[in-house]
């Protein structure tokens, strides 16, 4: 049997972040489409090769979760903004977006591992944001079912030490959960991610993508709690 070869990444160019911040000050069509050659090389290259790489490291941490180096319809998000609902109408996001989600999610509405790079606010993410009305109901009611293990998951050492949870939350207790329920702030949650930062200048570094794969790690008991609430294999 042929030994699988981890695919190298050397790091995110200069560039990427010099892109970036000159895109938000020039978030218009003329300029990308004079630009997007910029894009393509210092962007979305190096976007596709980190995802590449990722996927060996990622099934190290699950074999459900998928990385998938494609321009579109994988793991990197369209750079084009959706303004059809929004006030913002600028054309073009300004961060890049990488989600490594479940293999039977549809959308970023399913659980998964998330990376965003942006000047002044890089992050790595886990967990669901906005699960659907019958998701988040599922995973309320396992919360309750199972606190014990819901406790260990949420304050597990080695996660807490990288990831703090955030999102929405409701105002008042769901229905048909007491206000003086040992978990009501978690119940109240509307979204189950938690966030790790880091400085943009750590995507430059050839071990940059080692440290992310080393974070999600220790989300893994998080990541397996949430899947099992949804019935899905972790």
């Amino acid at each position: 049997m042929t030994k699988k070869v981890t695919p190298e990444f050397a790091g995110f160019p200069a560039q990427t972040a010099r892109f970036l911040s000159e895109l938000a000050e020039n978030n218009e069509r003329e300029w990308f489409k004079a630009n997007k050659h910029r894009y393509e090389a210092h962007v979305l290259e190096p976007a596709l090769d980190f995802i590449n790489a990722m996927e060996p490291r990622l099934e190290k941490i699950s074999r459900h979760f998928v990385a998938i180096g494609k321009r579109t319809g994988g793991s990197l998000m369209r750079v084009y903004r959706d303004t059809r609902f929004s006030k913002n109408k600028t054309p073009y996001k300004t961060n890049v977006g990488i989600q490594f989600r479940h293999e039977l999610g549809k959308d970023v509405h399913a659980p998964g591992f998330y990376v965003h790079i942006e000047p002044n606010n890089c992050f790595l993410g886990t967990g669901i944001w906005r699960p659907d009305s019958d998701a988040l109901a599922a995973i309320r009611s396992y919360i309750a079912e199972n606190s014990g293990s819901w406790k260990r998951a949420r304050d597990a050492r080695r996660f807490v030490a990288h990831f703090r949870l955030g999102g929405d939350r409701l105002k008042r207790p769901p229905r048909g959960y007491a206000a003086d329920h040992p978990y009501i702030e978690d119940l109240k949650r509307k979204d189950f991610i938690a966030v790790s930062g880091f400085p943009i200048k750590a995507i430059r570094s050839p071990g940059f993508i080692d440290e992310v794969a080393a974070r999600y790690a220790t989300a893994k008991p998080l990541m397996r709690f949430l899947c099992a609430a949804l019935n899905l294999r972790f």
